[in-house]
């Protein structure tokens, strides 16, 4: 039995069809055109799932704000144009598509890709950094989602109680100091000029930005690892991708920290899925009866 996939982003939309292994029988990826709106959006999406010919048995997306994990309403997407409030997504698409349909915030979706697909364990939590930092905490074997699908925000855990304004409302989250946007901004006070974080990963002078960026994910991951104590930890978006520059201050910063039991059992790993995370757990989604 064939399932589609879709994970929404402000620039892009990856869509997919494949089967509830993790095996991929279509891929393909199209511009989001936001700015037309999310009726244009919408039907952008409904092209997308056509265009992989035939008839899959449900569709799951991810997508990058607030759901109403009951209705699939989309409550808000804070960095799409309208901010999508109250949009029904999910029933939208079953009209367009005839097929069952299930929506996700998509840090918790590549959360659900990683536990399915990934490293797995029966405890675990998945950090995507990236423009934002998003989060997943599976329990149990269970992802845990709360009442709008909104539990497992680890980005907005307050690192500096008077710290940067948040795009959330609050203040000093870990999203200000360790997203790609907070260490731009970082990068061009010190150097006096616009840099990008690819630039600043090649100059000696940015490296204690790096190391104060990973110091607070390593706090950051202490308070989840004391909170909770998972067998794994997972770290997914384009920032992983920097490696030891970012992520390597943070398993000291967790042995210093994590004082009430030992966590040198707590593994640390980079996604398995990379940028794929986010597609298989929506494909996850469309196949899967997580709740």
């Amino acid at each position: 039995m064939l399932y589609a996939a879709v994970d929404l982003g402000g620039t892009k939309i990856a869509g997919a069809l494949g089967w509830a292994n993790g095996s991929l029988s279509a891929e393909q990826t199209i511009p989001t055109e936001a700015d037309g709106g999310p009726e244009h959006v919408i039907a952008r999406i409904a092209e997308l799932v056509r265009s992989f010919g035939g008839l899959p048995a449900a569709l799951g997306i991810g997508v990058p704000g607030l759901v109403d994990r009951a209705s699939g309403d989309v409550l808000f997407l804070p960095n799409l144009a309208t901010q999508w409030r109250g949009v029904p997504l999910a029933r939208r698409l079953e009209a367009e598509l005839g097929i069952p349909v299930r929506v996700l915030n998509d840090a918790r979706a590549a959360t659900l890709g990683e536990f399915r697909f990934g490293h797995s364990a029966p405890n675990m939590l998945l950090y995507t950094l990236g423009t934002g930092v998003g989060g997943g905490v599976i329990v149990e074997g269970r992802l845990r989602l709360g009442a709008f699908g909104a539990a497992g925000e680890l980005g907005h855990q307050t690192m500096e109680a008077n710290g940067e304004l948040c795009n959330c409302g609050s203040r000093g989250c870990l999203e200000t100091i360790v997203s790609g946007p907070a260490l731009a901004r970082a990068g061009a006070a010190l150097l006096g000029r616009p840099v990008t974080v690819a630039e600043m990963a090649t100059l000696p002078e940015c490296r204690p930005i790096f190391i104060r960026a990973g110091e607070s994910l390593g706090i950051a991951v202490a308070n989840m690892i004391s909170a909770l104590h998972p067998e794994l930890v997972v770290f997914g978006g384009g920032l992983s991708a920097l490696g030891e520059l970012l992520l390597g201050p943070v398993r000291p910063t967790v042995a210093a920290r994590v004082r009430m039991f030992p966590a040198d059992g707590v593994r640390l790993e980079r996604s398995a899925l990379g940028d794929q995370a986010g597609l298989l757990g929506a494909l996850a989604l469309a196949s899967l009866d997580f709740t």
